[in-house]
């Protein structure tokens, strides 16, 4: 097997030197919109909103959803802290749900036990591309009347049952900053169907201006966190080339995990049944004793990885939240035996097989 080339930069350069030619102008939002129109008729939805990142995105889509002080958000444990920090913003409370060790999927179960009077939504979270059961999740949200706002930040691209991740729920959260498919060096935008969401986001992102119909301009505290317009230039010349991004990083997903087929110890994560997955981050198995220790070798030897390189936890284990009585023990077990390799689009195929070299040998000479 081999990876094909990278796909051309072309258009993103002309689009960056079509943007530097109209600065510097405050006003120069032409790539804004462009992005905007674009991203919302590629991810099939009525409105996209871009902002200054992934985080930014949950925090306008979180306010916007009404969500204060006082509520209390259901959030996988199975997350990064970042899909956490704007809850704390904004005043209210998340509320910890663990994962399901074979389908990587939210446990519902325990999610259901966890509902209280003050629930107000639920945050999905796609991690490593992984998209869970868009029907399951839309059942629970109805039964219990909550919000979805999804945290699609590493699934563009990925869809399961022929839902698109980040349209399954009233808003849909994408990250553009580096190493994601879709990049601008740092960015990221909101999709919803609702035009009150998007106005309010809007609204959000530029300290309350321009305020959505009926209210005055600065009426309200908010952020800035809007796109700046170099970076919005980035973002559509690559959005432009999306289907080729999307590709590569299959492309390159398939050639590590079909060259590690045959390693001991090391078995590849499948997709789901009706998931088309983006690929993101290669996973696998980690069936060797000291899992963790494992991952964390890895990351020493040169093979950049989420528990190795970026010590990923529960986010249920971090220090800015009370520690749990009941600790999520199914997401616990999913991070410790699972290597999932972090790529970059300019990864080549020499660098991809000095991965599968370094990896292959240290499975084989293992001893934690």
């Amino acid at each position: 097997m081999t990876l094909p080339p990278p796909p051309d930069r072309a258009p993103v350069l002309r689009e960056i030197a079509a943007s530097l030619s109209a600065m510097p102008d405050p006003a120069a939002s032409d790539h804004l919109r462009l992005f905007e129109d674009e991203a919302a008729h590629v991810l099939g939805t009525a409105h996209a909103v871009a902002v200054s990142s992934g985080t930014a995105a949950l925090h306008a889509a979180l306010s916007a959803c009404g969500i204060g002080p006082g509520d209390e958000i259901l959030v996988p444990a199975l997350t990064v802290i970042m899909t956490v920090a704007p809850l704390r913003a904004l005043g209210a409370t998340p509320v910890f749900v663990d994962s399901d060790p074979a389908t990587l999927d939210l446990d519902y179960e325990d999610a259901a036990r966890k509902v209280t009077a003050r629930t107000r939504a639920i945050i999905p979270v796609h991690l490593w591309g992984r998209m869970g059961d868009p029907g399951a999740l839309a059942a629970f949200a109805s039964e219990h009347g909550l919000a979805v706002i999804e945290d699609a930040a590493q699934a563009v691209g990925t869809s399961r049952n022929e839902r698109l991740a980040g349209t399954v729920g009233t808003v849909g959260c994408f990250s553009m900053k580096d190493g994601k498919i879709l990049w601008s060096g740092e960015g990221g935008f909101l999709t919803t169907g609702s035009g009150q969401v998007a106005e309010h986001a809007r609204a959000f992102r530029s300290h309350w201006q321009p305020a959505p119909p009926g209210e005055a301009p600065l009426s309200r505290l908010a952020t800035n966190s809007r796109l700046a317009a170099p970076l919005a230039a980035l973002a559509l010349g690559n959005l432009r080339r999306l289907p080729d991004l999307i590709e590569r990083r299959r492309a390159q997903t398939r050639y590590l995990l079909n060259a590690l087929e045959r390693v001991p110890g090391l078995t590849a994560l499948a997709p789901a049944a009706g998931e088309e997955w983006n690929g993101f981050s290669p996973l696998l198995h980690i069936g060797l004793s000291g899992p963790r220790a494992f991952a964390e070798h890895l990351a020493q030897q040169g093979v950049p990885n989420s528990t190795g390189s970026f010590r990923l936890v529960p986010c249920d284990a971090r220090p800015p939240f009370p520690r749990p009585e009941q600790p999520c023990r199914g997401t616990a077990e999913i991070l410790d035996h699972t290597l999932a390799v972090v790529l970059a689009e300019g990864d080549t195929q020499a660098t991809l097989d000095h991965y599968v070299d370094v990896i292959t040998r240290a499975a084989g000479a293992w001893t934690p």
